[in-house]
């Protein structure tokens, strides 16, 4: 490994995969929720946030929709 590097010469390029990057959020969940999916994700060893993402983007992909029905 060189002591310093020069990057004066190079140019920079812009991240192919920044469309596939993931955006930060805040929202709001049912503790028992959060517990469920904590449960869950140190079963399979994957974090829980991971889990929680992969399974919303499941849903999105398959557009899946909750039956929901107010009185």
């Amino acid at each position: 490994m060189k002591k310093e590097y020069d990057f004066a010469k190079m140019q920079a390029v812009r991240n192919p995969y920044a469309t596939a990057l993931k955006k930060q959020i805040t929202i709001r969940l049912n503790s028992g929720t959060v517990e469920y999916f904590k449960a869950m994700a140190k079963e399979v060893g994957i974090p829980y946030q991971t889990l929680i993402d992969s399974y919303l983007t499941d849903c999105a992909l398959s557009k899946r929709r909750l039956n929901i029905r107010w009185k």
